[in-house]
């Protein structure tokens, strides 16, 4: 029988996906299942949006696009980096993508070879050491704490850096932790990257307009613009702007890594779909971002959340800034039995017991490089929330 690469050896399906899919055919089943485990706003796309995509395929902008994207959307994106950032980019600066994931891939297939490293705070989103194994290249993990509020350390990132380190990934409001690095904590990585002239720094600002009590939100190319040529901004619209399903990313950094990332791009998928640009284009101009009474019932479910949590047996979390997830502490749950007599031994386990007795959906903190925790997103109706909350409350309480 013909083989499969070898690559697929070091990489797998998404963990959040194959929960969905599962989840998806228990509730086809009749099961009612709390979804705490999906990535994206409840809320939809402003109507102004979809009213552009609509002028779009009325005006027969459905042909192929020019590979970096139309020139409109890529002056759109200079505009929102100078709007909302205070950074100057020209159009040869930036590049439309099929979704945020494929910026970061676009990037790291054009500049990772066998033996580098990337160094990846963890918890991280899931889809980062893959993609980098996918290059091949090796993900290094350098460890955050919660009693830092996830937030990676200078002294941390210093530990992880080596002659092969080729990229640091910030990402910042964060998924999964909704953690914020503010402008000290930044100014500090700076210091050490200032020190190592050859590392590159990813910015994953994807959440950037989801933030709670007057938090700023800074990048890393604001606080130590001497760094701006080292650092690539990925972005997008599938979080901030409620866009998910249009698929479309956005990245600036320098014209040669733009150019090269243009080339992949070109074997790939060629330019992202142009009603989705057009899209795009009205939703950055006239910053049809998530805000006002949107943020304001964010708020009210994450303080909700951290109220229940925090008030149930085994379980702790802090406080996120920004956007729409909590990274829950579940140490205190392991090593205890079920109602049924089954030992509770690791998160991912933790997790399949709120499944199946509570018919509540998280995502271990295992898919993330940090146990024993769990990851819940506070993105669903408020009442379904609270509902799937208490859910949780009676099963660890259940607990023995």
């Amino acid at each position: 029988m013909p083989q499969f690469a070898a690559r697929l050896n070091t990489i797998v399906t998404a963990e959040a996906s194959q929960l969905l899919s599962e989840v998806k055919e228990m509730q086809r089943n009749g099961r009612d299942i709390a979804m705490l485990c999906v990535g994206e706003p409840d809320f939809d796309t402003h109507p102004r949006t979809g009213d552009a995509a609509k002028a779009a395929i009325d005006a027969g902008a459905t042909k192929y696009a020019p590979l970096a994207g139309v020139h409109e959307l890529r002056q759109a994106i200079c505009d929102k980096l100078r709007r909302d950032n205070g950074l100057n980019f020209t159009v040869e600066n930036v590049i439309a993508c099929t979704g945020g994931k494929q910026v970061i891939y676009n990037a790291f297939m054009a500049t990772l070879d066998p033996g580098d490293e990337v160094i990846v705070p963890a918890p991280y989103w899931a889809g980062y050491p893959d993609v980098i194994r996918i290059c091949g290249a090796a993900p290094v993990f350098a460890e955050t704490r919660d009693v830092d509020d996830f937030i990676l350390r200078a002294d941390t990132l210093e530990c992880a850096i080596s002659d092969r380190t080729k990229w640091l990934i910030l990402n910042s409001p964060s998924n999964p932790t909704g953690a914020m690095h503010d402008r000290s904590d930044l100014e500090a990585l700076a210091d050490v990257l200032r020190r190592h002239p050859d590392i590159w720094i990813l910015c994953d600002d994807i959440y950037e307009h989801i933030r709670f009590d007057d938090a700023p939100f800074v990048t890393l190319a604001q606080v130590a613009p001497d760094l701006k040529d080292r650092v690539l901004i990925a972005n997008g619209c599938s979080k901030s702007y409620a866009m998910t399903g249009w698929r479309l990313g956005f990245g600036a950094g320098t014209s040669e890594l733009i150019d090269r990332m243009i080339t992949i791009q070109s074997q790939v998928t060629l330019a992202p779909s142009t009603i989705s640009q057009w899209a795009a284009v009205r939703a950055l101009e006239e910053n049809l971002s998530i805000q006002g009474e949107q943020l304001a019932t964010l708020l009210r479910r994450r303080d909700l959340a951290v109220s229940m949590l925090n008030q149930t047996a085994g379980l702790n979390c802090n406080r996120p800034k920004g956007a729409f997830y909590i990274y829950v502490n579940c140490a205190r749950i392991i090593g205890r039995s079920t109602p049924d007599g089954r030992v509770i031994e690791t998160d991912r386990e933790f997790c399949r017991y709120l499944l199946d007795a509570a018919d509540v959906a998280v995502m271990p903190g295992a898919a993330y490089g940090l146990s024993p925790y769990f990851r819940l997103s506070y993105a669903i109706d408020t009442e379904e929330l609270e509902r799937a909350l208490a859910r949780i409350q009676t099963a660890c309480a259940a607990l023995r």
